[in-house]
């Protein structure tokens, strides 16, 4: 079952209009037999430019066990696409001059004062070392994964450390500045967002984003009239199917963090990234200016590279292949494409996605962005991958730019 909605692209004369709804068929065929090939159960695509969505489809089903249909208002537990809105939160607070990018954040958030920094790890025995950290972690840090933070789904170290009475529960993995690492630098940014605001995460977000943006759809605590809605979570086992997850991720979430816990819909999504795609301003309402916008998807690690990391928990994700090793850079938020590869986005594109299969991007060279939704783990995973790109594809030949 599916549900797709076409329209003309104002930059696309170039080709009939015959030739863009053969072309905007051609997806819904990939999308449709990406699904009864099993390589997903299910997937939602949105793609827009500045000025309209000009592609949405939904097919598949949203839950395997009961067979539920999946429709374009599908609810998903976008996860790590939740950075992003924390980030554009933290800007909106620097340009009121509340922060700054440099600022420590130890002066905002007394506890990151005394931050211990892994000297040594014993993979075997997990014995380890801290000392002092060299340097404060500042607020750049935190939105360009530089801070130490890491996970333990992506650090071996921290899967594995086990801290002794009065060590702290998270230590950095390196000094800050040195490299660049993901993990949890996102949710102390919500934190930071919280405590300079003074309002509490989710009430932010739905003032100061959400509500401007007519974003409706969008919420860490989803209401019940609304539940029915969600994407169940699957699994890729062991023999290839994807079946669903005994336990469900709770509708509620009594802690929203900056780095994940938010659901949406393709559509509240796609407003979001029209919204940055315009500049920091969609119909009216302005949520950035134009300078913090082109900030955010500018280099901000210098000579670092961003790394294709080796996943320390399968189950939770396979490794980050997706990166271009070592090229690829970081913005305030987003990762940068950093070479064009034919007929998909733009050098300088910016993107991430979400632990369960969920993915964005955003090319302001030709005026294009994207998100396609699954749900199901484990993050990165290989046929999820292959969708997205034959997904991106089609994308690129629809609006007559590949």
């Amino acid at each position: 079952m599916r549900r797709r909605d076409f329209m003309t692209l104002l930059g696309a004369a170039a080709l009939p209009m015959s030739a863009q709804a053969k072309t905007a068929d051609l997806i819904d065929q990939r999308l449709r037999q990406a699904v009864a090939d099993k390589m997903v159960a299910g997937v939602v695509a949105i793609a827009l430019d500045r000025k309209r969505v000009f592609y949405r489809g939904a097919f598949g089903v949203a839950d395997t066990d009961s067979g539920r249909p999946l429709n374009i208002h599908a609810l998903f537990r976008i996860a790590s696409m939740t950075k992003p809105v924390t980030s554009v939160a933290t800007m909106q607070l620097i340009e009121a001059g509340k922060l700054g990018l440099d600022d420590p954040v130890a002066n905002h958030l007394p506890g990151f004062a005394e931050l211990s920094v892994f000297e040594a790890f014993d993979a075997e025995t997990g014995d380890y070392r801290l000392r002092p950290a060299r340097l404060p972690v500042t607020v750049r840090h935190l939105m360009t994964h530089t801070s130490g933070f890491g996970y333990p789904f992506t650090s071996a170290i921290l899967r594995d450390y086990r801290p002794r009475a009065g060590d702290p529960p998270e230590p950095l993995l390196f000094d800050p500045g040195a490299r660049w690492h993901y993990g949890t630098s996102t949710d102390w940014l919500g934190r930071l967002v919280e405590n300079v605001s003074g309002e509490p995460l989710e009430q932010y977000f739905h003032r100061h984003i959400f509500a401007r943006l007519h974003m409706t759809d969008t919420f860490y605590d989803v209401p019940e009239d609304k539940q029915a809605r969600l994407v169940a979570v699957h699994r890729r086992s062991a023999d290839g199917a994807i079946v669903k997850e005994a336990d469900q991720p709770a509708s509620k979430i009594a802690k929203p963090i900056g780095g994940g816990g938010l659901s949406s819909t393709a559509d509240d999504y796609a407003r979001f990234l029209r919204m940055l795609l315009n500049g920091g301003t969609l119909e009216g309402a302005r949520i950035l200016s134009v300078k913090s916008v082109a900030l955010m998807g500018q280099n901000q690690i210098g000579a670092l590279g961003v790394p294709a990391l080796k996943a320390a928990i399968p189950s939770r994700s396979n490794d980050f292949t997706f990166i271009d090793d070592g090229r690829d850079k970081w913005g305030l938020g987003f990762l940068i494409t950093a070479a064009h590869a034919p007929g998909k986005r733009s050098a300088g594109s910016l993107s991430w996605g979400g632990i369960f299969n969920t993915y964005f991007w955003i090319d302001p060279a030709r005026g294009i962005a994207g998100a396609i939704l699954m749900q199901f783990l484990p993050f990165a995973d290989p046929k999820a991958l292959a969708v997205c790109d034959s997904f991106e594809r089609g994308v690129y030949q629809l609006a007559g730019n590949a």
